[in-house]
């Protein structure tokens, strides 16, 4: 028996309607992928003249991955954007409880001071980190940190980790506190509840704050420039000073891995995130 509520397929009127509708998203996507569509086709131009498409070639990419610069660049930006990702996540995710289960004097202050990070110009922070490093706290730069890095990971976790509170808040406040109540009454401890009951429920957005971490730490370039001492070049950073001299396959075909490494950790995250929400759709 066919349900009483099946829609009919749209007739010519209601197509007319979402014509300009469809019009805005395809020119809006032509915008926003065009550039980023053009780059990566010319990563694969046999010329020195970027403009002039003269043929296929993988050179440029073979030039990139056998470039130990550049190579070691992209290591310290990923190894920035691990720790920085591990740590905002663990910051991130205890600020984000404690703004929304306790109440406390200062409570606004905290919640405004938390959203400093995300409104402040970047320019203005990469500034303010500078002056910070340089003159009034300057020993992160003399700690063993991985590949002496430790200035610009804690740069990026000053500004990433709000980002990561905002999101798992946001996920907390669809939580049903019965369920803690309900687990404590049947003898689970503070930290039991907290593991078993809280954290499965924020898990999406944990997993969600973590991609938008490991992707701000990774592309990021402002702050990055100010903190970066000369022995400690990241991947934007060093993409830069090739584009100084020219724009070149070369530096086409290291921003084209740059996107695709990005692309191909945000697809896993959003694939781990899917499988955690059918999961609960299920249970």
């Amino acid at each position: 028996m066919a349900s009483p509520f099946k829609r009919e397929k749209p007739g010519p009127l209601e197509y007319m309607r979402q014509w300009p509708l469809r019009l805005i998203v395809g020119g809006t996507l032509v915008f926003l992928y065009l550039p980023l569509i053009t780059l990566m086709v010319f990563s694969f131009n046999d010329s020195r003249r970027n403009i002039v498409w003269q043929g296929f070639t993988f050179k440029y990419y073979e030039k990139a991955l056998t470039n130990d610069s550049l190579i070691q660049a992209f290591v310290n930006s990923l190894t920035i954007a691990f720790f920085c990702t591990i740590i905002s996540v663990i910051l991130g995710a205890l600020a984000a409880v404690m703004l929304w289960r306790f109440r406390f004097p200062g409570k606004t202050a905290v919640e405004g001071s938390m959203a400093l990070p995300i409104v402040v110009p970047e320019i203005c922070m990469g500034v303010a980190m500078l002056v910070f490093f340089a003159r009034v706290f300057p020993w992160p730069t003399g700690l063993p940190w991985p590949l002496n890095l430790g200035a610009i990971t804690i740069a990026h976790i000053s500004f990433a980790f709000p980002f990561v509170a905002t999101v798992v808040r946001a996920r907390l406040s669809s939580f049903n506190r019965e369920l803690e109540e309900a687990a404590k009454d049947l003898g689970a401890s503070e930290w039991r509840t907290f593991w078993d009951v809280l954290v499965p429920h924020m898990k999406p957005g944990l997993i969600a704050g973590a991609l938008l971490a490991f992707t701000l730490s990774l592309d990021d370039f402002v702050i990055t420039f100010f903190t970066a001492g000369p022995d400690t070049v990241t991947f934007p950073v060093k993409v830069y000073s090739m584009l100084r001299f020219a724009v070149t396959p070369e530096v086409n075909a290291a921003s084209t891995i740059l996107i695709v490494v990005t692309v191909v950790l945000t697809a896993v995250g959003l694939h781990l995130q899917n499988q955690n929400n059918s999961k609960e759709s299920k249970a």
